[in-house]
């Protein structure tokens, strides 16, 4: 058996499960919008979640030159006073590209595309249920700012209806923290009682303009909606899925999200209250949308009631996020070998911390998986030195045996005992080493902490690939030298010339793949040099 072989085929595998998943976007895309502009004014009525009112449809129209401005440390948030909604959310730490370093827009609001978080009060006397619109509230102060002497900057929002019912919306955010809090404050000093429902979502674009979607297929990750119940801890909810059918179920714990790579908007209602989580495809404005509904509670004359929910915009920070919800963490995406990859990011960070650069972590995660696997890859070339030598037995075996497939199976299955010799002991590491491959692969992509990461030189980005291609060429390079080095029993000239030329062609799909995986791979495969020949010194010493 033929380790390198073997691998390659696996790697072939792995390839060509990336292609079909290329394939499937090229050939089965979504729906392209029929415009790229959005409309003066939209639909409220239509983006609301459904209410105990019948209220016609709101219009909601643009308020540009009252909108509201808060800047804190981390983030640069514009609220739209019409609803008191959330239309632009500024990542401050993080650039766009490493070529601009304007901070990176997570929530947008332009011409073509549009991500917001909206919240609000439904129900017979939510604000958000009015014939007349949506709510427009009234602030003290159209600009805040976190000073250096606050720990957190408030900005108080004020309605009240014409019956005198008082509806305080304020936002805080807080020092060093994505996680805004929304919080209502309602005071009925009508005569009468009143009903509400407090509601929080996430509206985007299905389609990304042109300009952004510069996605290649081995970069290609989740983009679409997620959440958490009580009972559920974590589900995808794919674009296409909402379009298909809306989601609804009941929770009291939980929180909805949309995912991008390496930044997640998600809401978190509070704890141990009864919430319906909901989607809803809007397909005249090519628009989708995910959220938490409350249930209804009515407020007598002269009482008072407070709700909140928190709203996380920012970064895949797996440990702050796991602070602020359960298993928000798990919106990092590390596909189904998430159990493989977060051990080895957890074991990435510790590394991290010592070296204090992420491609030099990556080398050191290089030597303790391959030290880890270092007795299966002795135990596959041992197995593959036997059996080598018990080739010409199996040869006059089959010679012996003829077309009597069943008397050849059964002496040699005595051969292999007698001889004790595992004929699947050369497969072994490799079914090991490519799930790691594989995990290695979703967490390179999905840590947002690799992003714009440098290693040295001309690597000034880890999750991006290599701008001269050193690395993957010094991939196949090593990957050649290994084939050249592993004994062959291919004897057919045709497979020869497939194997001769699996390097060049997996050196051309490493191209694209990100520098920090490449640095792994090319680190893996001169590890595999050093123990190949050290493995084969110690059997050549044994006669094997």
């Amino acid at each position: 058996m033929n380790s390198q072989r073997n691998l390659l085929l696996i790697a072939l595998v792995f390839v060509s499960f990336l292609l079909f998943q290329q394939w499937q976007k090229e050939y089965y895309p979504t729906a392209q919008p029929q415009q790229t502009t959005l409309p003066a004014t939209t639909d409220a009525a239509a983006d609301l979640p459904l209410s105990t009112a019948t209220a016609p449809p709101l219009l909601s129209t643009s308020h540009a030159n009252h909108w509201i401005t808060v800047r804190s440390d981390l983030l640069a948030v514009t609220i739209d006073p019409l609803g008191g909604d959330i239309i632009q959310a500024q990542l401050l730490a993080y650039p766009r590209s490493l070529k601009d370093p304007r901070p990176l827009n997570l929530l947008e609001h332009s011409q073509s595309f549009l991500y917001q978080a909206q919240s609000g009060l439904i129900g017979p006397q939510g604000p958000d249920s009015q014939t007349t619109g949506r709510p427009l509230y009234q602030a003290s102060q159209q600009h805040y700012q976190l000073t250096e002497a606050q720990d957190s900057v408030e900005v108080p929002l004020v309605y009240r209806n014409e019956q005198g019912v008082e509806f305080r919306k304020t936002f805080v955010l807080r020092r060093g923290d994505y996680a805004l809090e929304v919080r209502y404050h309602i005071d009925n000093t009508s005569t009468q009682p009143i009903c509400f429902q407090l509601f929080g979502q996430l509206k985007q674009s299905v389609d990304l303009p042109k300009a952004r979607d510069k996605g290649h297929f081995a970069l290609q990750t989740y983009r679409g909606a997620a959440y958490s119940t009580s009972e559920n801890r974590y589900q995808k909810y794919s674009f296409s899925d909402l379009k298909k059918t809306d989601l609804a179920c009941s929770t009291q714990r939980g929180w909805v999200a949309l995912l991008q790579q390496y930044f997640v908007a998600a809401w978190i209602p509070e704890e141990n209250h009864p919430y319906q989580f909901y989607t809803k495809n809007l397909p005249h404005h090519q628009q989708a949308l995910i959220g938490f509904q409350g249930e209804p509670i009515t407020l007598l004359p002269g009482q008072q009631q407070t709700l909140q929910a928190k709203l996380w915009l920012g970064p895949e920070l797996q440990e702050k996020m796991a602070t602020v919800a359960k298993y928000l963490d798990l919106t990092v995406d590390y596909g189904w070998l998430w159990f493989i990859s977060q051990p080895l990011f957890k074991l990435l960070k510790f590394l991290h911390r010592f070296v204090g650069n992420w491609g030099a972590a990556i080398l050191c995660i290089t030597f303790v998986v391959r030290g880890l696997l270092y007795p299966l890859t002795k135990a596959q070339y041992t197995a593959m030195a036997k059996m080598r030598l018990l080739q010409p037995k199996l040869l006059a075996m089959r010679e012996r045996c003829g077309d009597d497939r069943q008397r050849l199976s059964r002496e040699m299955m005595e051969l292999y005992k007698r001889e004790r010799v595992n004929p699947l002991g050369g497969c072994l590491p490799l079914l090991v080493q490519m799930p790691i491959f594989l995990a290695l692969y979703w967490m390179l992509m999905g840590s947002v902490e690799l992003r714009h990461a440098p290693f040295i030189g001309w690597i000034h980005d880890l999750s991006a690939p290599d701008p001269y291609y050193v690395l993957p060429l010094l991939m196949g390079l090593s990957m050649f030298l290994i084939q050249k080095m592993s004994p062959s029993p291919v004897t057919d000239p045709m497979q020869q010339k497939v194997m001769t030329f699996m390097p060049a062609i997996f050196t051309v799909f490493f191209l694209w793949f990100p520098s920090g995986l490449v640095l792994y791979y090319v680190m893996s495969n001169l590890m595999t040099l050093l123990q190949q020949k050290l493995i084969m010194h110690q059997l050549d010493k044994k006669g094997l």
